[in-house]
């Protein structure tokens, strides 16, 4: 059997098992059919103990996931297998021979790695996206093996053979509408940081009469959130009355869910075309790299410079293409959770080009709350400790506050998808985002992901740069005057992931400033749940569907008390 020596980065290397070791359950090949050429990538096991879909689409950091199991793999030729035992790491299990006997389904498959050649001169191994916002499990090009009945006994020596022969196919572009137009760019800033061409791409949904008054500009409307594949949450046409309403949303508790969303997509274009709305260009960006589905839309030492890519490049393009105002008093950003921080970032970060920021369930705007972790005095991310017991700390929890995973937990889950940051998930993205680059060419590690201890000095750093009421306090005298009236939060005080906790601190901060007064606005749901986006009335299932309708009105009223004398607040009213 052929072998290629495989390396765990966990806390130490763990050396290439001979093929007849009993420690080997697996030995996973790609065929020449898939590619001609030596792979890079995260090599993936996986077992179901249920055939309700193929084991690679079962997978999570939640209750219900079923079992995976991972392994660096270097040069990766078509025809070597690769032996895989109890030095790949586990979730929700750690090593493969505490697998309890039984039947499974089994199923492999390769996150294929690219190598970037970075501005800063280091190379890295990473996983390129393909249009599907940095899924590992349905990333065009990826290899993977159909799904076998087999059954495993761990004390067994019988090694398990799996092929990848199948290969996921490529995305379809979504095509213009009447409504929804797509642009997509090569960045020449990004473009320099990776070393190989990449691209900005943003949806955009036109108002109303946008071909009939072509004398029109428009205000812009900055709708961050995770990777888009389309304009999200808008409808020509009504649901169905036949569409099925027997599907059962676990989160709510509600039947019919589907034709709900279907109907308050519907909903809002009935509103989008009516004669009083507010006729505005909205978009939503697509920025998928290497790291994740989206970049935070910041500068950062290891996704590159998002935030002047977005800001120099991709929206004046937007705006000289769609006749957008291009002026700072036009401009408006909201989202929620990632675009909840991204929007309260970027208005921070670039605050004479935007009148506005609505953020909803932000990620963490206060790492003395990054979640339950104090990252400035907390010494261990995954447990509180005293002298003589730990406690894990909770990373997901329901409006009830019951746990459904631990912060050592989510994160042993990304381990096994990917070392050094690679994982595509949430807790990486921050570390890749927020950290400096380490002397191999990837984020510096905010805690150590095995064990969870905090490196004081990449807080540090984090600190200076990323959190969020640390600058607004830092810099308040210069800020200050430029955000008057302009940071507007929302949260939920059960919020799934205790994001209220930051906003909480940044909540004490602005109700102290003065020269000037924050003068916006902080606002809590009552037992509401994460996207939950400030409106007083309605549950959460309702209120997350409506981020436009909601803060569109409210940013028409911005617009008409702040707009600059001269400024063009007729073409658009129409």
């Amino acid at each position: 059997m052929k072998r290629s020596c495989l390396l765990l980065t966990l806390t130490l290397a763990i050396g290439c098992k001979p093929a007849n070791d009993p420690a080997v359950k697996f030995s996973v090949l790609f065929t020449k059919e898939m590619s001609d050429q030596a792979q890079d990538g995260r090599l993936l096991l996986m077992l179901a103990d249920n055939d309700k879909g193929e084991p690679r689409t079962q997978i999570s950091d939640g209750l219900n996931t079923q079992l995976i199991f991972g392994v660096d793999v270097e040069g990766m030729k078509p025809g070597d297998e690769i032996a895989i035992g109890d030095d790949a790491f586990g979730f929700p299990i750690r090593s493969i021979s505490h697998v309890p006997k039984g039947e499974y389904f089994v199923q492999a498959l390769i996150n294929r790695y690219e190598t970037f050649k970075l501005k800063s001169g280091h190379i890295v191994k990473l996983p390129p996206d393909h249009g599907e916002g940095q899924q590992w499990n349905s990333k065009p090009g990826n290899f993977y093996s159909k799904p076998q009945k087999i059954s495993f006994d761990p004390a067994s020596q019988e090694v398990v053979k799996i092929t990848m022969d199948q290969k996921i196919a490529p995305i379809e572009e979504p095509k213009d509408s009447k409504y929804i137009k797509h642009i997509r760019i090569q960045s020449k800033l990004l473009t320099e940081f990776w070393g190989k061409p990449m691209y900005l791409g943003a949806h955009v949904l036109v108002p109303e009469g946008f071909d009939t008054h072509p004398e029109a500009r428009y205000p812009l409307m900055v709708f961050h959130g995770h990777f888009p594949s389309d304009f999200g949450g808008f409808s020509e046409t009504p649901p169905d009355a036949k569409m099925d309403t027997t599907d059962y949303n676990a989160r709510f508790g509600i039947y019919g869910y589907n034709k709900f969303q279907a109907r308050e997509a519907h909903n809002f274009y009935t509103q989008w075309i009516s004669k009083n709305f507010p006729r505005f260009l909205i978009i939503e960006i697509q920025h998928a790299n290497p790291y994740y589905d989206d970049s935070y839309a910041v500068n950062s030492a290891n996704v590159g410079p998002y935030g002047d890519a977005i800001m120099q490049e991709l929206i004046p393009a937007i705006e000289k293409q769609f006749r957008g105002i291009g002026q700072g008093w036009a401009r408006f950003t909201y989202g929620g959770s990632t675009g909840g921080w991204e929007a309260l970032a970027v208005q921070m970060f670039y605050p004479d080009d935007f009148n506005g920021c609505f953020a909803a369930c932000p990620d963490p705007i206060d790492f003395r709350a990054y979640c339950l972790v104090d990252l400035y005095k907390d010494k261990n991310a995954y447990w509180y400790e005293s002298n003589f017991k730990k406690v894990p700390r909770p990373s997901h929890r329901n409006y009830l506050g019951q746990i459904q995973s631990t912060t050592e937990e989510s994160n042993h889950f990304e381990l096994t998808l990917g070392t050094k940051s690679r994982s595509g998930q949430q807790w990486d993205i921050w570390e890749a985002v927020y950290s400096p680059q380490g002397d191999d060419g990837y984020p510096k590690r905010i805690f150590d992901k095995l064990t969870g201890e905090i490196d004081p000095e990449v807080a540090k750093y984090w600190k200076e740069h990323y959190d969020l009421r640390h600058i607004l306090e830092r810099d308040w005298a210069t800020l200050g005057p430029k955000l008057k009236g302009k940071i507007h939060i929302y949260c939920g005080d059960m919020d799934n992931y205790y994001l209220n906790n930051a906003v909480y601190l940044m909540e004490d901060f602005l109700k102290r400033t003065n020269n000037p007064f924050y003068g916006g606005e902080v606002a809590y749901g009552d037992r509401a749940e994460h996207c939950w986006n400030g409106d007083p009335v309605n549950p959460n299932y309702i209120s997350r569907l409506r981020y436009n309708t909601m803060y569109l009105p409210k940013i028409l009223k911005r617009i008409t008390e702040s707009a600059p004398k001269g400024a063009d607040l007729k073409s658009w009213r129409y």
